[in-house]
């Protein structure tokens, strides 16, 4: 699996978010290899977009297409200042992944001092986690650079929500992203 960031502050919600609707409902059918998006805006303004897709260069093809190209120009223009794009080739789904039926998302993202004992984590974790925590549905970790560390966290509801924790893991601290509202897309 990989996963691509966007990040970049939002004019108007409702626009971006009708932006992406179009996207799924238009030129999603075409998207080969594309495994869903989680996006939504933050409390501050901050449009962050985790898009999954099957690998890398499904990913490319899909923004080499002209008409998703022209669909960028175009959304782009939705957002204040510069907006972010992050690639993430080393993913790891736990208890299913990704999930539409999410009532809040949070993304955190940050450094490790070692991905070797996250890949470790999120392989024994899973069924520690089934069991502690029906809150949460759902989840993609991901790592990327010399370091870097994305996580994708699905609940039911924001009620009960914190993410699973990390312990020692991080290398300085993370940014939490909260998506009280997330806009979820997947093939149909």
């Amino acid at each position: 699996m990989f996963i691509q960031v966007i990040e970049g502050r939002a004019i108007d919600a409702g626009d971006v978010r009708e932006a992406l609707q179009w996207w799924a409902r238009e030129l999603s059918p075409r998207a080969e290899g594309w495994l869903g998006t989680t996006a939504g805006v933050t409390g501050d303004g901050l449009f962050v977009g985790v898009t999954r897709f099957a690998t890398r260069s499904a990913a490319h093809r899909n923004s080499d297409r002209p008409e998703h190209g022209q669909w960028w120009i175009e959304t782009a223009k939705l957002f204040a200042g510069e907006v972010t794009f992050l690639d993430c080739d080393e993913v790891f789904e736990y208890l299913g992944g990704g999930s539409d039926a999410a009532g809040f998302v949070q993304v955190t993202q940050g450094r490790v001092r070692d991905p070797g004992r996250v890949r470790e984590l999120v392989r024994l974790r899973q069924e520690e986690l089934a069991a502690s925590r029906p809150d949460l549905i759902g989840g993609t970790a991901a790592l990327y650079g010399d370091g870097g560390y994305l996580e994708t966290v699905y609940f039911t509801g924001a009620a009960a929500a914190r993410p699973p924790a990390m312990g020692q893991l991080f290398a300085g601290d993370p940014d939490f992203f909260e998506l009280r509202e997330p806009w979820l897309y997947s093939p149909r």
